[in-house]
């Protein structure tokens, strides 16, 4: 009676969460996912509406963007002007009032240039959210006051992206160059948006007290697969709902959201045509077998089966069976406010809604071009596939070289450093801030923990080889 009091009174607070399953033995169960259904759309015009589309309809004016970015070298996209000497990261689009701007667009986040090659749907891995510069209150404000002066209509054009720069720019920073900050721009941007209107607010809405935990963005050609969204799996209902949350960056209320929303099918469309890129390197078949049949036997309980008649079981792990960091699911728990903005918002309504359900544990994901999608877990805290299996390898402190990166293709992972002993900085602040990036990942602070997923460690190193060859198969 309790429990059924409890989940009644989080139902009328628009809060859902997915329960816990336990067995016979008392232990936590993994949780199935059930479908939702999802809407079609037109691949071509996904495409188009992705790397063309006005869903941010403000940002910088369009000549001071070149003054201060530059011209890119490389036109990955094959863009005609305006965009064709803009990178991929960015779109230049009309503003309301007819002013260029260049705006972010989803690629900032869910591209990567790959040994010389624009991959879209690899998670960026190279992104900066420790880059006090770039990402600095100050610098919007500054912009500002030189548009009001100089350009009035230019100013007009740019004031939806300068005001919230302004307010959130200076919330977003992370410990670590490489890891994403998604989830606490979600909760800044709904914090200064009316639920139902979408118009923007001065003044938070909800409390915005919590911390920014780091995620590693996962690809998009695995959605296909998932009946939720996100690392914990709370994204439920319709994907497009969330693919275009970052139109809350700019949107000036429901009624463009409504616009943007009618494109956004054919956006998921699109998303659900990607294919993971082949490994580009000669696999030992024989031994590719062997791996396949291990795991099938250790693996695929979790992550689905692969080749002709597979299937992904789509089960959610509880933190007590798969024990990696925990703070990102139980910060869903700890920010209540959030979950329920979400689910009594624009979002959550209409004849294709959204909702958002924490469970305390993650999803296990597909495995499909996992070979390409390093670092691993989470929160990107592992730098190879071997120590994937082996936790007894994962490096406490490690780096890699942002500049020239360099790829095991062995170990499956970015090449990198051990970073023991004294002089290993903490948190990205102080001094460390000051010179922009951290390129050490320090896996001691919370959120940034590499422990958990050990699996692998039962298996012998030539049972972790096989596994490894058969993954790059996938």
């Amino acid at each position: 009676m309790k429990k059924m009091l409890v989940l009644a009174l989080l139902g009328a607070m628009g809060l859902a969460f997915t329960m816990v399953l336990t067995g016979d033995d008392g232990k936590e169960q993994p949780v199935f996912v059930p479908a939702s259904p999802q809407r079609s759309g037109d691949v071509a015009a996904g495409y188009k509406y992705l790397t063309t589309g006005d869903y941010i309809k403000s940002g910088i004016p369009y000549d001071y963007f070149l003054l201060g970015f530059g011209r890119t070298t490389t036109n990955y996209l094959q863009r005609d002007s305006p965009n064709a000497v803009i990178s991929h990261e960015y779109t230049a689009v009309n503003a309301p009032n007819g002013e260029v701007v260049v705006a972010p667009n989803c690629l900032e986040c869910h591209a990567q240039v790959f040994d010389g090659k624009l991959y879209i749907g690899l998670g960026n891995t190279f992104i900066d959210f420790t880059d006090r510069k770039k990402l600095n209150p100050r610098g919007a404000a500054a912009a500002e006051r030189i548009l009001q002066r100089g350009d009035p209509r230019k100013y007009e054009a740019a004031a939806p992206f300068l005001t919230a720069m302004k307010t959130i720019s200076g919330q977003l920073y992370t410990e670590v160059r490489g890891v994403n900050s998604a989830d606490r721009l979600a909760d800044l941007l709904v914090a200064h948006r009316d639920p139902q209107t979408l118009r923007w607010s001065e003044n938070p809405v909800i409390d915005i007290s919590g911390a920014v935990i780091p995620t590693d963005t996962p690809p998009w050609w695995l959605l296909k697969k998932k009946h939720a969204m996100f690392y914990n799996g709370f994204g439920r209902g319709d994907f497009g709902r969330f693919l275009m949350a970052s139109n809350l960056l700019t949107v000036s209320d429901s009624l463009e959201a409504r616009a943007v929303d009618t494109h956004i099918n054919d956006v998921l469309a699109y998303i659900y045509s990607l294919k993971p890129p082949k490994y580009p390197y000669p696999i030992d078949k024989s031994l590719a077998r062997q791996g396949g049949v291990l795991f099938i036997q250790h693996c695929s309980k979790c992550h689905g089966h692969y080749g002709d008649g597979g299937d992904y079981p789509n089960l959610l792990i509880p933190e007590s069976l798969v024990g990696t960091d925990s703070l990102l699911y139980k910060s869903n728990y700890q920010s209540p406010q959030f979950i329920g903005w979400f689910n009594q918002s624009w979002f959550a309504q209409g004849d294709h809604p959204a909702r958002l359900e924490p469970f305390n544990g993650y999803i296990a994901p597909p495995l499909d071009g996992i070979w390409i999608t390093a670092p691993y877990l989470h929160n990107g805290s592992v730098p190879t596939l071997e120590a994937v299996l082996n936790s007894k390898l994962r490096p406490v402190y490690w780096s890699r070289d942002f500049d020239h990166p360099q790829y095991d293709y062995a170990e499956v992972g970015w090449k990198y450093t051990r970073r023991e002993g004294a002089g290993i900085p903490g948190r990205a602040t102080g001094s460390q801030a000051g010179n922009g990036a951290t390129t050490v990942y320090n896996t001691t602070i919370p959120g940034y923990g590499n422990y958990g997923h050990t699996y692998g460690d039962r298996l012998s190193k030539q049972e972790r080889k096989a596994i490894i060859e058969y993954l790059k198969t996938l």
